[in-house]
């Protein structure tokens, strides 16, 4: 372009000498056009960027794993001149990680019309990822002017964990939520305000359960079963913070959160109603969302990679525990990339709760023999980052 530029400059210095030494009026002429040429361009190409918008179309906010997710960028030229070449930088990054990447689109832009560039991304960690415009350059025709505009155009797209099977034991217990009308469909129980099923009398079913005035129309003895409460106090605790700065940021991350999806399905799987706590930094607290269905738990994911921000900033679990010093559950679950021996001897000790569990996210399967144990009533499961299925195996909650 600067090429461009001083030949223009030469162009025009020779059309002024030719002026002077020939006094004929094709050379005024000529002088003339070459002084407004770039004067033309230079208003027709400002209008245009005064004119242009850009923003970016996604069909779907959310993408799985591994696969490709199309993302257009849409330059709209609202002004009468055409743009015969632009170039936009754009960059993307997953927010779990600082890694950034980015890439160069070239288009022409017509008048009074719109120009779409569509490109394909893709991820192999969950997260949301994160695209914006650096730039737009637009140049006239002639190549002599540039003007940036466009900066900072962005959208994101959110992408989702995968689910993994484990294995274990849902315990149930006295512990329920007495006010709730949540029921097992599955399976009887002791809870007389809700009757689960009819059926004929066995030796040894206790007489109070007799439906003496069914029995007495079909002359048989009819048993009413009781249903099972589900809605127990069962918390799952997700420490979001970061430890890793390194290569395994992301993959610590990406096990972090499907750990906590797999062990989430799995409890309502089994009919078990629970609660999920992590520091939403949006909201620059704690916060506790109730899973009682699988629209739950999507709904939750959502919220969980949406309330990490771009500075990975997390206040320390220690704090919550500090906050909520009387805590009693069914069952606990603390979830973790940092195995903290003082926090996890504070949980074995001051959180009530028939079972206890702390899920370590590991980077390196050696790592395991230095997760010590020795704790009272809390289990410490190390999970390899990428072998969720063969590390909870036998997870009692």
């Amino acid at each position: 372009m600067i090429l461009t530029k001083l030949l223009f400059i030469v162009l025009i210095i020779v059309c002024a000498l030719f002026y002077i030494l020939y006094i004929w009026d094709f050379a005024l002429v000529l002088l003339i056009v070459m002084i407004a040429l770039p004067i033309i361009m230079f208003v027709s190409t400002l209008i245009a960027k005064r004119s242009i918008k850009v923003e970016f179309a996604v069909k779907d906010k959310n993408a799985v794993k591994f696969k490709d997710f199309p993302v257009q960028l849409v330059v709209t030229n609202n002004s009468i001149f055409p743009i015969g070449k632009a170039e936009a930088k754009v960059e993307y990054y997953n927010s779990f990680s600082k890694d950034i990447s980015s890439f160069d689109l070239f288009l022409p832009i017509q008048p009074r019309n719109s120009q779409r560039v569509t490109f394909q991304l893709n991820s192999k960690f969950c997260g949301t990822i994160k695209i914006r415009t650096l730039y737009l350059n637009i140049y006239d025709p002639l190549r002599i002017f540039k003007f940036r505009t466009a900066s900072n155009i962005h959208t994101e797209v959110t992408i989702m964990p995968e689910g993994h099977d484990i294995g274990g034991i849902v315990h149930y217990s006295d512990r329920v939520n007495e006010e709730s009308d949540l029921f097992s469909e599955h399976r009887p129980g002791d809870d007389p305000s809700e009757v689960f099923d009819l059926r004929e009398y066995n030796a040894g079913d206790k007489l109070n359960r007799i439906h003496w005035k069914l029995s007495s129309k079909k002359d048989d003895f009819i048993v009413k079963d009781y249903s099972l409460p589900i809605d127990v106090p069962c918390m799952l605790f997700i420490d979001l913070k970061c430890y890793s700065e390194n290569d395994s940021a992301l993959p610590v991350t990406d096990t972090l959160i499907e750990t906590f999806l797999s062990i989430s399905q799995f409890l309502l799987d089994n009919e078990r109603c629970h609660s999920v706590v992590f520091f939403n930094a949006s909201q620059n607290q704690f916060a506790e969302y109730s899973i009682t269905s699988s629209a739950d738990l999507a709904s939750v994911v959502k919220a969980l990679i949406a309330s990490v921000d771009d500075m990975r900033y997390c206040q320390k679990p220690d704090v919550y525990f500090t906050e909520n010093d009387s805590l009693s559950f069914a069952s606990f679950t603390y979830i973790s990339s940092d195995f903290n021996e003082k926090l996890l001897d504070s949980i074995d000790e001051e959180v009530e709760a028939d079972f206890k569990n702390a899920v370590i996210i590991i980077d390196d399967i050696d790592k395991t023999a230095s997760l010590g144990g020795g704790y009272s009533s809390l289990n410490v499961i190390p999970v390899v980052v990428g072998r969720i299925s063969a590390s909870i195996k036998d997870i009692d909650i």
